[in-house]
């Protein structure tokens, strides 16, 4: 009997395990989840008949690979920092890995094994990057299979919360790992731009967003991911002018997040500073004390930095988080990003009967025999509940897709890959249109 191993159970989970709980009942096939917490995992298999949960320690290698032995086929949902130790594993006992984490350095570096054993490392097999690089693709080889030459490409992607559950000023709710969104931007950005890199500090992420329309949906501003440049060799566009990869938010909340990181408060090296304060408040004025090296109120502030039709707006943002509260700071913070984050969990949350939504645009230039043309392709998934999120629906189910592909034999490649291969994207983008989850084109 085949059998697909999950590690881990958590928000991203939800979809992928109910969807292969389907898949296993059809071919007769195993599906076990691995968690940290046994309840958890408990509560997504649900007594499945062709599911178990188990509990591990993915830190105790005897625990970790006495289930990858086991398994046909291992999906890692785990914090990005604990995939390598699964991928290892994987490599020594001969096992395809599946992830929806970016190839960092140390998956790279088990490329030639990878490839020596003749396995499959699928990794950027998510929403973003996944569902990005699928829907990409096919558009970029579509107009290169008709002799267009691409001049700009830019792809838009941002989970935000639902119109009908937007109920603060920042317009945002969390439906993924809190600290990633604490942390967002903060590895600064490169892309490139009219035929110029661009080089974009931290500090500078959040500043002027630029905004755009997708369909009815409320005025979105944008932020440059990470580094867009890697990414233009892998996507075969080196003779594009502009190559950009991008974030997508409500506009409002582009301009609060550039106040919060204008004033360090998603610091994580700032333990002395943070000891010495006891309330919220405290944080908040040593955090003033330190921008200006000086005494100063947070509307004071506003106004020496931040345009005067943003100070409303954001006056209300950081009242909404309670950032000047009297309240103690909880015992186990020991950085601004912990404090940080454990108001953004407090205020920020998706109820029970809140819903998320996944917004994606790519837009493209390009000229097929010196005539120019353009094409936007969006997608936009609206979420059922807190649990059943459009996040979950859009990180879990390509993966969960890909999973049954490979132990079909219908995806037949070996090595490290991202899902840039027409023998990935075609089949995965057929199986999501089933879903509902579907790209809409205009042509120019």
């Amino acid at each position: 009997m085949k059998t697909i191993l999950v590690f881990g159970a958590g928000k991203s989970a939800t979809v992928l395990i109910d969807y292969l709980k389907d898949v296993c009942a059809a071919s007769h096939w195993q599906l076990v989840v691995a968690d940290a917490h046994l309840l958890t995992a408990q509560s997504k298999t649900n007594n499945h008949p062709f599911a178990k949960a188990v509990e591990v320690n993915v830190t105790d290698a005897d625990e970790r690979r006495m289930l990858i032995t086991d398994a046909s086929i291992v999906i890692s949902l785990l914090p990005p920092h604990l995939h390598i130790m699964v991928a290892k594993d994987c490599v020594a006992i001969g096992r395809s890995l599946l992830t929806a984490s970016y190839v960092d350095a140390d998956i790279r570096n088990l490329e030639a094994e990878i490839k020596s054993k003749e396995l499959l490392f699928l990794c950027e097999m998510g929403l973003d990057p996944g569902i990005d690089h699928m829907s990409a693709m096919q558009l970029i080889d579509g107009i290169q299979a008709k002799g267009g030459t691409i001049t700009s490409f830019k792809s838009h992607c941002g989970g935000l919360v639902a119109p009908e559950s937007d109920d603060n000023p920042w317009h945002y709710k969390i439906s993924w790992n809190p600290r990633n969104i604490v942390m967002a931007g903060s590895a600064g950005a490169v892309y490139k731009l009219n035929n110029e890199i661009i080089q974009t500090p931290y500090q500078q992420v959040f500043e002027n967003c630029e905004e755009l329309q997708i369909g009815a949906l409320s005025p979105l501003a944008w932020y440059p991911n990470r580094d867009s440049l890697s990414y233009i060799p892998l996507y075969n566009l080196q003779d594009a002018a502009t190559f950009i990869r991008t974030t997508l938010r409500y506009a409002d909340f582009c301009k609060g997040w550039d106040v919060i990181v204008d004033l360090e408060l998603t610091d994580e090296k700032d333990q002395s500073l943070v000891a010495s304060c006891k309330t919220f408040a405290d944080w908040m004025e040593q955090k003033l004390f330190k921008a200006e090296q000086r005494d100063i109120s947070f509307r004071m502030y506003l106004e020496l930095y931040v345009e005067e039709t943003a100070h409303d707006k954001i006056l209300r943002q950081f009242d909404y988080l309670e950032l000047n509260s009297v309240e103690l700071l909880p015992h186990h913070v020991t950085c601004s990003a912990d404090i940080l984050q454990y108001r953004l969990e407090q205020k920020l949350k998706l109820h029970t009967a809140d819903k998320d939504m996944i917004v994606m645009l790519h837009e493209i230039d390009y000229t097929v025999h010196q005539q120019p043309h353009s094409v936007k392709s969006s997608l936009i998934v609206t979420g059922e509940d807190n649990l059943r999120t459009a996040m979950a629906k859009t990180v879990g189910l390509p993966l969960g897709i890909a999973a049954k592909l490979i132990l079909d034999e219908k995806i037949k490649l070996k090595g490290l890959h991202i899902p840039t291969r027409k023998e990935i994207y075609e089949p995965v983008l057929e199986e999501l249109a089933l879903h509902n989850i579907l790209f809409h084109e205009t042509m120019q």
